[in-house]
């Protein structure tokens, strides 16, 4: 299992290695397709590149504290591993355990190549390949691979850094500032004042955790989110498994988590006014009668326009109750010496200022895409069932539900390429590209939602089409049907046999050992 968080490519290995499939990224999209390629597709040869010295993406660059998941594990968890921990709503650490054991039992370790960021890739028409270009770190030079097929699961954000506005004033500050996404592993905050600047899910993830041993802990919003409580552990799943035991109960209870989570969502859409008001209702229930709730709770915008907050067993709301947290709606005009002045005049006075004030958005890892050495402009493309780029052969991304648990959506576009690559292989194809045949059908962003990490960077992500495969469907119910029960050919596909088709890679998974 350890063997995730250390193997390195070993210097004198071959600069080039040639496998059908390239995964970018060992986070949890890309240790789910692998997953799925060594499950239904054995003899099909991978190899997986991260950028980071460990996988698990997300869950081992972040380690501010009382990081967790915001979805709940058994639907967050992979399909074909259930998760068995009592805690739905989990911490980070059980999180990337999980990771680290699903990677090392489905013997993926020895596929990972750590400290290899990628920097480009070309697809070649008339070989049908690609040729990716990886900067291994630590000053180990530029390797290249080829591939058959490239997989990118790097996730919607930027790892190497977070989103901070300028603040006027900061050099004056006299203590600490961090932002979230490089927590310092010295900080100490035990008895000190302490601002979180934001009010998504980060911010309201902090404060609990560190009232713990703060002095004190103010949460800063310019404005308020939608905030509400949920256990961290499922009653109702504890009793399933059991019942019916572990790989029995899973089954039902992603079916009954699926459904509750899809009937929220769908009931904020619907039915906007009451929900804002259930959801409003809720706050005021878990808080003192004099908390100003007007101010601080209730939103300007419909639910699910953005995120939903969740805080297990109203954490948030317990550490604001017992006085160790407070919120201050307003907006920062600078910071002094001592603290943070607002433009209302008052003051908060600080040791630790943390800015959990958002993510910067990075399309596919920032790789340079180019199809016979041919820039690829990513927001001229247009997703082909969310999964695809129009115009672009041979490739396939992960991006999962802003609505519902990412993996979902992962597992769902994972078991849908491995049924391509049957079609493909039954068929004697060597490439697929997605043919945007009208260019009249309007194109709209990918994601539609008005937080403003999404507003800052959804320009540099493809468009998503109106119509037929080229909408991006943000509902399980519907990506169920398109993407495991529909046929996998479809009119919009264009598949060819190369003139000199590469030849047969089925050993190259071995050679991956040495990684």
């Amino acid at each position: 299992m350890t063997s995730a968080t250390t193997s390195r490519t070993p210097e004198g290995a071959a600069a080039r290695d040639d496998v059908d499939v390239l995964i970018i990224g060992a986070g949890i999209s890309g240790i789910g397709m692998a997953s799925h390629l060594r499950a239904r597709r054995p003899g099909t040869s991978f190899a997986i590149l991260e950028a980071r010295d460990e996988i698990g993406g997300t869950w081992s660059l972040f380690r501010y504290p009382g990081i967790r998941s915001d979805s709940d594990m058994p639907t967050f968890g992979f399909g074909f591993r259930p998760w068995t921990h009592r805690k739905s709503i989990a911490d980070g650490h059980l999180i990337l355990d999980y990771l680290r054991r699903t990677a090392a039992e489905n013997d993926l370790t020895r596929h990972v190549r750590l400290g290899h960021r990628v920097t480009g890739a070309d697809f070649s028409t008339q070989t049908g390949r690609w040729t990716v270009t990886a900067q291994r770190s630590g000053g180990r030079g530029t390797v290249r691979f080829t591939a058959r097929f490239l997989f990118v699961g790097t996730g919607p954000y930027d790892h190497d850094a977070g989103f901070t506005p300028e603040f006027t004033g900061v050099e004056d500050f006299a203590g600490q500032v961090v932002h979230p996404q490089r927590w310092p592993h010295e900080l100490d905050y035990a008895g000190k004042r302490v601002v979180v600047i934001g009010s998504g899910a980060t911010a309201v993830t902090l404060i609990p955790s560190m009232a713990r041993t703060a002095a004190h802990v103010t949460m800063l919003q310019r404005s308020p989110g939608y905030v509400f409580s949920m256990p961290a552990q499922d009653a109702v799943a504890q009793v399933l498994r059991r019942l019916l035991g572990t790989r029995r109960a899973h089954e039902l209870i992603r079916r009954k988590n699926v459904f509750v989570t899809r009937g929220l969502y769908k009931a904020c859409r619907r039915a906007p006014k009451l929900t804002r008001r259930l959801l409003i209702a809720g706050v005021r229930r878990r808080l003192p009668r004099h908390f100003d709730v007007d101010t601080h709770f209730t939103p300007h915008y419909a639910p699910w326009d953005q995120r939903l907050c969740v805080v297990p067993d109203g954490d948030l709301f317990r550490a604001i109750s017992a006085g160790r947290a407070s919120v201050v709606t307003d907006h920062v005009d600078r910071f002094t010496e001592t603290g943070i002045r607002l433009r209302s005049g008052q003051e908060l006075a600080a040791d630790v200022v943390v800015t959990a004030t958002g993510l910067t958005m990075a399309v596919f890892g920032k790789i340079r895409l180019s199809v016979d050495e041919q820039r690829v402009h990513v927001p001229d493309t247009t997703a082909y069932k969310a999964m695809m780029l129009s115009g672009v052969p041979n490739f396939v991304f992960a991006l999962g539900y802003t609505n519902l648990s990412w993996t979902l959506k992962v597992d769902l576009v994972c078991e849908h390429f491995c049924r391509l690559l049957d079609h493909m292989d039954a068929h004697g194809h060597t490439t697929v590209e997605p043919v945007l045949n009208d260019p009249t059908m309007d194109r709209l962003p990918y994601m539609d939602l008005t937080s403003g990490y999404v507003q800052r960077g959804i320009g540099m992500f493809p468009r998503r089409g109106t119509e037929g495969p080229w909408t991006v469907e943000m509902a399980y119910e519907k990506d169920i049907e398109r993407l495991r029960e529909e046929p996998v050919d479809d009119h919009a596909l264009r598949f060819t046999r190369t003139a000199a088709p590469a030849a047969p890679t089925r050993s190259a998974s071995r050679s991956e050992g040495a990684s």
